[in-house]
């Protein structure tokens, strides 16, 4: 792959995935001066990015720099680089990790910005990545999490985002590569909790977006959004997640934004079947991953693994797989929240 003229002495960085957090984060680290080999599965995609210095698809209005630079060949964009951040959807996880063993001649950190759990598996996606990754070729593994629609990113506007890493040696180096005046970022040791919040906050997003579908108003969303976080963190806590992560911003930070924004699509999903559209015609219109769809059948398997209370979850895999009606489901949802709120947070606080 062609490198840019004026790349100066900063190493390239490969971004997998040219969707709008791709494009977005990419468009973060040519701004910090970084040369961006941008890997896409569509080499007609690729080949536009590269023509008009734009993501017709996902980000049509953001114009992206000479530092970006586009192509489909996997190990075309890896060769001769130490860091590759991961911006795909969790299904294709494993896939992408097996194919970069054959592409890599060298031990690379991943810094992952998707945000899942494999179900079946019950996998956080840095386990994935440490399963699927040939040791030799595997540095370490860096979640890149919190509140951050793409869709103003590359607006620059202000966003604050957390990194983790079991090394925070390399959290650090990931927070020293994307940390701009636009972009803040924090670290956090506690890889897990920052990837169940994540991954579990766009659950609560589908269940807000059908409370606002039905017509509930901000009342009803508010319940939901307290209620689920108080779920998330249950059983973030049983996993052995720090239960201070989820007051942050890979917890409410994350929650606040997704639940509440036309941006998340998590949302989006939610409020068209609030409106009575079927699951079905929903992910064809909208034609993008809706990683909370998988990552419910994720957290109602864990939940069973994990023998924690988790009624909304559990109401919203009723609703997407059982095809429970999704007024019914709120209403007995709210209907069920009679408990004592302070236990559900003592029990939390003292990981019972």
């Amino acid at each position: 792959m062609k490198e840019v003229e004026s790349m100066g002495t900063k190493e390239s960085v490969a971004v997998l995935g040219a969707g709008s957090w791709g494009t977005a984060l990419s468009m973060v680290l040519a701004d910090n001066g970084y040369p961006v080999r941008l890997w896409s599965r569509s080499q007609t995609q690729a080949e536009e990015i590269n023509r008009t210095r734009k993501n017709k698809r996902y980000l049509p209005e953001a114009e992206l720099g000479d530092l970006i630079r586009a192509s489909h060949q996997l190990e075309e964009v890896v060769h001769d680089l130490s860091t590759i951040v991961v911006c795909i959807p969790t299904k294709a996880i494993r896939e992408v990790m097996g194919k970069l063993n054959g592409c890599l001649n060298r031990p690379v950190t991943i810094i992952h910005a998707s945000k899942g759990i494999e179900p079946n598996s019950l996998k956080r996606i840095s386990e994935i990545i440490e399963e699927e990754m040939a040791p030799e070729y595997l540095r370490a593994v860096v979640v890149l999490s919190g509140p951050s629609h793409a869709e103003e990113v590359v607006l620059r506007h202000p966003t604050t985002v957390v990194v983790s890493s079991k090394d925070m040696g390399e959290a650090e180096r990931a927070q020293d590569l994307f940390f701009n005046q636009y972009f803040r970022v924090y670290t956090n040791p506690d890889l897990t909790g920052v990837e169940i919040g994540g991954a579990l906050k766009n659950i609560i997003a589908l269940a807000a977006g059908i409370s606002d579908g039905l017509g509930y108003g901000d009342n009803a969303k508010a319940a939901l959004m307290t209620r689920g976080l108080a779920e998330i963190a249950r059983l973030g806590t049983k996993m052995g997640a720090n239960p201070l992560t989820f007051s942050g911003l890979a917890g409410i930070g994350d929650l606040i934004v997704t639940c509440t924004s036309v941006h998340s699509r998590n949302w989006r999903a939610g409020y068209a079947l609030g409106k009575g559209q079927k699951l079905k015609e929903i992910l064809a219109q909208m034609g993008m991953v809706v990683e909370g769809v998988r990552t419910t059948k994720a957290a109602y398997q864990l939940a069973k693994k994990y023998r924690v209370k988790m009624p909304i979850t559990a109401a919203l895999y009723q609703v997407l797989f059982e095809d429970l009606d999704p007024k019914e489901a709120v209403d007995e949802l709210m209907n069920r929240m009679k408990t004592h709120e302070m236990e559900d947070l003592v029990n939390i606080l003292l990981k019972d």
